[in-house]
């Protein structure tokens, strides 16, 4: 095979020339042939068994150019991207046939390529980090979801129902006095107060006790089902239970109940600390997505298309496997989300695009700082992937090849190196408190020249006072939208209220 000069005839697209001698051309000829010649009769000779000179001149000379060429087109294009050194990021099109035939073969084919991209910048990318400071009122708003939790469910006895009382009654909804479909329940469990029920249904329980029959008499939302919407509608309540919660004084016992503490005053501190790290790993998190997504936004150059699709493409796959898991599929997810199909594919081909630009921008911060993967850092991988998958390591690196290891290691390995040189804008030193301090002096010399002055003119001088605008803090990076998801309402013809 020879290879012609690559030829750039657009961007990310080159265009690739090839020549195959007529000995190797005929050499694959050949070998078609004797993989089909048992299926071939020519008269005079028993099926198989006829040459392949007979067969070409019964059938044609090109009988198997077609065969032949798709028998050594695979390993052409692999040996081109090699002499080349072309990085393609989809198959090859545009297949052209210049000449084939006893000289042998020719053809010329374009291929869309890996993108060559430069980065505005990626060292001192500046994001804000959410403050993890833990207030008071966080602790106390825990220590109530702890009680709450650990509450006991008393009965009340003999007074009437009223808010946050937990209430068991049996209902029955009429509407023009015609009982409705999905109107009626018994023993059903209602917390007063809660919302659960359409407006004014809750309400009405208020103030009856427990063995009261009583109607409650509702207007159900405009925005309700098209049967029952803005209609007026009775309901028939039989109150059986009120049941209200008793919580736990929040004391030392109570401290010894919940956790691993002798007293509140260490349930508190292990509780800050709890809250703590969860919001430092969130902030983490949050400062990471900043800083990667502004690393995208800085991303200069042209990427070709069909990478999104791919991509896009492969996130699909992906999804509608993991559902299949579930015992659903992708039309069942669409329908009960409420999405189309054309909404979902734009999301996925957004999303993919961020994934395929940062994945650039990190191949490209990789390079630049010559970072590199070791032999523990593959291993380490492996061993992720392995876990992720559930299966052994062995099986793992016969799936996947390591060079696309690598590519993952570096791309972590550039990630880690950008956000330990990002700038977190909360933490940056405020330069104007040395310029006020500055100021300070000036206005005291200024007052002790002007009360100078005064003592010798007996003149009074108005001091002038400046002040310097304030200077709001922005954030370099604008964190990536997350992909909107709609859930699907679903309708009940029941006093409960449309979720």
């Amino acid at each position: 095979m020879s290879l012609k000069p690559c030829n750039k005839v657009d961007t990310n697209v080159t265009e690739l020339e090839i020549q195959v001698s007529a000995e190797d051309f005929r050499a694959a000829v050949i070998k078609v042939f004797n993989r089909r010649k048992k299926s071939i009769t020519i008269p005079g000779f028993r099926k198989g068994k006829a040459p392949l000179n007979l067969v070409e001149k019964a059938y044609g000379k090109d009988v198997f150019y077609d065969d032949a060429i798709e028998l050594l087109f695979p390993d052409l294009i692999a040996d081109a991207y090699e002499k080349g050194g072309i990085k393609a990021v989809d198959n090859p099109y545009d297949f052209d046939l210049k000449s084939v035939g006893d000289d042998g073969l020719h053809f010329s084919v374009k291929v869309v390529t890996m993108p060559e991209i430069e980065l505005a910048l990626y060292k001192g990318i500046q994001a804000e980090k959410p403050d993890t400071e833990v207030g008071e009122s966080e602790v106390d708003a825990e220590v109530e979801r702890l009680r709450e939790r650990n509450a006991r469910i008393l009965t009340a006895d003999d007074r009437a129902a009223k808010t946050d009382d937990i209430t068991v009654i049996d209902f029955e909804g009429f509407v023009d006095g015609v009982a409705f479909e999905g109107g009626k329940a018994e023993n059903y469990s209602l917390t007063l107060g809660s919302g659960s029920f359409i407006p004014g249904f809750e309400d009405q329980i208020i103030g009856h006790k427990a063995g009261e029959d009583f109607d409650v008499n509702v207007t159900f939302p405009e925005e309700y089902t098209p049967e029952l919407a803005g209609k007026a509608a009775v309901f028939k309540v039989k109150l059986h239970e009120i049941k209200y919660k008793e919580l736990p004084e929040a004391d030392d016992e109570f401290a010894k109940d919940v956790g691993d503490y002798e007293t509140v005053a260490e349930m508190r501190k292990g509780i800050a600390e709890e809250i703590g790290d969860r919001k430092k790993q969130d902030a983490e998190r949050v400062f990471e997505e900043q800083v990667l997504g502004a690393l995208v936004d800085h991303v200069m150059g042209e990427i070709p298309e069909v990478m999104f699709e791919k991509r896009a493409k492969e996130n699909t796959d992906d999804f509608s496997h993991r559902l299949s898991h579930q015992g659903a599929d992708l039309d069942s997810y669409l329908m009960y989300t409420g999405l189309d199909r054309d909404t979902f594919d734009a999301q996925m081909l957004e999303t993919a695009r961020r994934q395929v630009t940062l994945s650039l921008a990190l191949d490209k911060v990789a390079a630049l700082e010559n970072l590199t993967a070791e032999e523990s850092d593959f291993e380490e991988e492996y061993k992720n992937m392995a876990e992720t998958y559930k299966l052994e390591v062995e099986k793992i690196k016969e799936i996947i090849a390591e060079e696309t290891v690598k590519g993952d290691v570096l791309r972590k390995k550039a990630a880690d190196f950008v956000l330990a040189n990002a700038v977190n804008t909360a933490q940056a030193p405020k330069a104007p408190a040395k310029k006020k301090a500055a100021k300070t002096e000036d206005k005291e010399k200024t007052e002790k020249k002007t009360a100078k002055k005064a003592a010798t003119e007996k003149e009074e001088t108005p001091a002038e006072k400046k002040k310097a605008p304030a200077t709001k803090k922005t954030a370099a990076a604008e964190k990536e939208p997350a992909a909107e998801k709609k859930t699907a309402k679903t309708k009940k013809d029941t006093p409960a209220k449309e979720e």
